[in-house]
């Protein structure tokens, strides 16, 4: 049985919102590798525009965030996409700005 008191080392600060939402995933879309983080409900408190069906993403739903993985451009290229819109990504157009 894995020991339960392991100490966490005091020289690597703990970030908070990578220990809650997981490293993320690079996935492709439209010629373009992307890199996709799912987001728990509890952790959004503002509404966001789907780029892939133009709907509201209300505050406390989860969703993923998507943005280049090429490093160009800055936190203005994030994209909240519905989960569901993402994973539908190539079988329909987005009607929003991909870049």
């Amino acid at each position: 049985m894995p020991r339960a008191n392991r100490r966490r080392r005091d020289d690597v600060p703990l970030e908070r919102s990578r220990a809650l939402s997981g490293a993320p995933a690079r996935q492709t879309y439209a010629g373009r590798d992307w890199l996709v983080r799912a987001v728990a409900g509890t952790a959004t408190d503002r509404a966001y525009r789907c780029p892939g069906c133009e709907q509201d993403l209300p505050a406390g739903i989860p969703h993923v965030v998507v943005w280049p993985a090429d490093g160009v451009g800055g936190i203005d290229d994030r994209r909240h996409w519905h989960t569901q819109c993402w994973s539908a990504r190539d079988r329909r157009r987005p009607h929003g700005p991909v870049r």
